[in-house]
C-alpha cells in the first residue's frame, strides 16, 4: 500500500523560538517544512510582546539609572526627573523590527515555507489556514503546536491598555503612571514591578500567594524583595482583589478592593495573573486534542501529545516557559519526529528573571535539597567584596554555589546582581560536565570580573568543609 502523501513532512503552528527552531532543523534534515504564523510579524510573542520588547524596555531603564547615577555621583547634582514612556519606548521598536528580519533570514535561507494566517485543524494530519487575502487547506505527516500563551485577562474589567493593562500593553503605553498596582507576583509582575519602581513610580504588588518566586532559592528572593522595597514598591502577599473597579471622572482611576477589605486607587492596575495557551481557535478536537483549562497542551519526553505525530513544544506545554528551553524543545521535537538521535533536554536549564536587579539559577534551590536530605554545603561571594562590584557600583549582589559535602560536586549556582543571568553560565557548564570545588579552586578568573565571585564562593564553601571536617569524631573520619 502507497503511503500517504502530505503537503509537507512537518508544519510548525507559530514561529516563535520553538517553530523556529523546529522548522530549521528538519528543513536541515532535508525535509518540507512550513511554519504558519497568525500575527503580522515573526517571532511570535517573543518577539511582538513578550522577551525582546520587555528586555529592551528594561535596558532603556537601566540607561536611565546609569545617567541618572553619574550625575549625582560625577556631578554632585541631585537627579529628580524622569524620562517619558516615549523615551524610553524608542527603541522598542527598532529592535523588534531588526529580530523579525532576522528570523524571515533564517527561514528564507532554509527554504522553510512561511504561510501567513490562522491554522485551524481539520483532523489529525490536515489544518485550514485563514489569510487576510484567501484561505488554503495544508497537511502534514507531522506537526507542532508552538502558539505561545495570551495574558489571562481580568474579571469584570475590560482592558484598555490606559488604566487596565496586561503585560502585553506595556511596552505600547503612552504615559508612565505616578501609582501602579502590579496583580500578579509571577515573573512577568516581579519583572515589570522592579523596573517601574526603578522609575520611581509607586508600585503596589498584590499576590494572593505568602512567597513570590517560590522555585528560588528563598535567599535571592529575600534580597530580591529588600531591594525593590528600597525603591518603595509596596507587597500585599496573601492578599487577592476581590473586586476592581473604575472611577467615572476623568482621569479616570482604578480602584481595587482586596478580600482582607483594604482599599488601593491607582493610576494604573498591570495584571499579571499568568498566561493562558493561545489554543482556542485552534479546534483540537478535530485532530483529538484536548488542553487543560489553562489551556496548556500535555507531552511525553519526546515532546509527543496524545495524538503521536502531533507535538507540541515552547510555553504551550508550562514550565518553565522560556524562550531559551522554548527554542531547544524546538529541535528536539524535529529530531524526534524523524528518528534522529539527540542529547536529552538538560535536566536543570538556567532560569534568567530580568528584574532590577537580575536574578539566575541553574539547579536546584537549598530548600529542595534539604527537603531531598541531600548533604550539601554553601559558598557565598558578595559584590561588595568582588573589585568589579566595586566598580559597577553593586554592593548588594551574590553568587551563591552549592557543592555536594561528600564529593564535592557542583549542584547549583543562585546568583542576584549586575550580570547574574550571563553569569550563571560558567557553573551551568560545569554543572553539566560534572565537575565541582576543585574546579573553582585550580581556575584563575580574569581581574577584575564578576567571574571572581565563583573563586571566593568556592573558598568559602572549601573552608566550610576543611572546618566541619577537622571536628568530626577520628573514627567518622
Amino acid at each position: 500500500m502507497a503511503r500517504k502523501k502530505y503537503d509537507f513532512d512537518m508544519v510548525c503552528i507559530g514561529s516563535g523560538p520553538a517553530g523556529q527552531r523546529a522548522s530549521i532543523q528538519a528543513a536541515k534534515l532535508g525535509k518540507r517544512v512550513a511554519v504558519i504564523e497568525r500575527r503580522r510579524i515573526l517571532g511570535g510573542v517573543c518577539v511582538e510582546t513578550g522577551t525582546i520588547p520587555s528586555k529592551t524596555f528594561r535596558e532603556a531603564v537601566l540607561s536611565f539609572l546609569c545617567a541618572a547615577h553619574h550625575v549625582e555621583q560625577h556631578l554632585g547634582n541631585h537627579f529628580d526627573s524622569r524620562p517619558t514612556a516615549e523615551q524610553l519606548l524608542a527603541r522598542v521598536a527598532d529592535v523588534t523590527k531588526r529580530e523579525v528580519e532576522v528570523v524571515a533570514d533564517q527561514l528564507r535561507r532554509n527554504d522553510v515555507v512561511l504561510i501567513q494566517g490562522e491554522a485551524s485543524f481539520k483532523d489529525a494530519h490536515t489544518m485550514a489556514v485563514a489569510g487576510e487575502q484567501e484561505s488554503r487547506i495544508v497537511s502534514a505527516a507531522n506537526i507542532l503546536i508552538a502558539t505561545g500563551t495570551i495574558p489571562a485577562q481580568p474579571d469584570g474589567v475590560p482592558v484598555d491598555g490606559e488604566v487596565i493593562l496586561t503585560s502585553d500593553d506595556i511596552t505600547s503605553i503612552k504615559k508612565l503612571p505616578r501609582k501602579m498596582v502590579v496583580v500578579g507576583g509571577g515573573i512577568i509582575g516581579v519583572e515589570y514591578a522592579s523596573m517601574l519602581a526603578a522609575l520611581k513610580i509607586n508600585v503596589t504588588l498584590v499576590d494572593k500567594r505568602t512567597g513570590l518566586l517560590e522555585f528560588l532559592d528563598s535567599e535571592i528572593v529575600e534580597e530580591l524583595m529588600h531591594q525593590m522595597r528600597n525603591r518603595n514598591v509596596t507587597f500585599r502577599l496573601g492578599e487577592a482583589v476581590e473586586k476592581l473597579e473604575l472611577t467615572d471622572e476623568e482621569p479616570r482611576r482604578a480602584i481595587l478592593t482586596l478580600e482582607s477589605g483594604k482599599r488601593i486607587m491607582a493610576e494604573s492596575v498591570l495584571y499579571s495573573v499568568g498566561r493562558m495557551g493561545a489554543v482556542e481557535r485552534l479546534n483540537l478536537a478535530a485532530a483529538g486534542l484536548s488542553a487543560d483549562k489553562r489551556g496548556r497542551l500535555t507531552v511525553d519526553p519526546q515532546f509527543r501529545t496524545e495524538i503521536r505525530h502531533i507535538f507540541a513544544a515552547g510555553d504551550i506545554i508550562g514550565y518553565p516557559s522560556l524562550a531559551s528551553t522554548s527554542a531547544s524543545q524546538g529541535r528536539h521535537v524535529a529530531c524526534h519526529a524523524f528518528g534522529v538521535e539527540i542529547d536529552p533536554v538538560p535536566d536543570h536549564p538556567p532560569v534568567g528573571i530580568y528584574a532590577i536587579p537580575e536574578i539566575s539559577m541553574t539547579g536546584p534551590p537549598e530548600q529542595v535539597l534539604t527537603d531531598q536530605h541531600v548533604p550539601y554545603e554553601t559558598g557565598i561571594a558578595r559584590y561588595r567584596e568582588i573589585a568589579r562590584g566595586q566598580i559597577l557600583g553593586d554592593d548588594s549582589g551574590l553568587v551563591k554555589l552549592l557543592f555536594h559535602r561528600e564529593d564535592r560536586r557542583l549542584l547549583a549556582v543562585h546568583a542576584i546582581g549586575t550580570g547574574a543571568t550571563e553569569l550563571t553560565h560558567i557553573g551551568q557548564a560545569v554543572l553539566d560536565l560534572g565537575g565541582g570545588l576543585e574546579y573553582f579552586l585550580r581556575t584563575i578568573f580574569n581581574y577584575p570580573t564578576l567571574a571572581e565571585c565563583y573563586k571566593v564562593a568556592a573558598l568559602d564553601a572549601h573552608n566550610k568543609l576543611a572546618m566541619t571536617a577537622s571536628h568530626l569524631p577520628k573514627e567518622a573520619t
